[in-house]
């Protein structure tokens, strides 16, 4: 078992530091259900232009919130947006 601090305020960040660990925990994974989403919504073929926009919205604010690195934003706004591209393509 860990041992707790004696600091007060030293007992207040254990404390804030696990809620916002659980936060981000929840935030990451309702991100990977949006880019889920997307992609299944690429694969059935359906109008996938208002689902895109919004995981590529989730991953711009995962972003800023420092969930995941700019860069991991951009590329997994890039690998979506060409699997959008060629599902469209191969529909017409």
């Amino acid at each position: 078992m860990k041992s707790l601090p004696n600091i007060k305020s030293a007992i207040k960040r254990v404390k804030v530091n696990k809620s916002k660990a659980l936060k981000n925990v929840m935030r990451k994974s309702a991100l990977k259900t949006s880019i889920k989403k997307c992609k299944a919504a690429i694969a059935a073929g359906e109008d996938t232009k208002v689902v895109f926009s919004k995981t590529v919205s989730d991953i711009d604010k995962a972003a800023s919130r420092k969930l995941i690195h700019k860069n991991t934003a951009a590329r997994k706004k890039s690998r979506l947006a060409k699997a959008m591209n060629k599902a469209a393509q191969a529909s017409q």
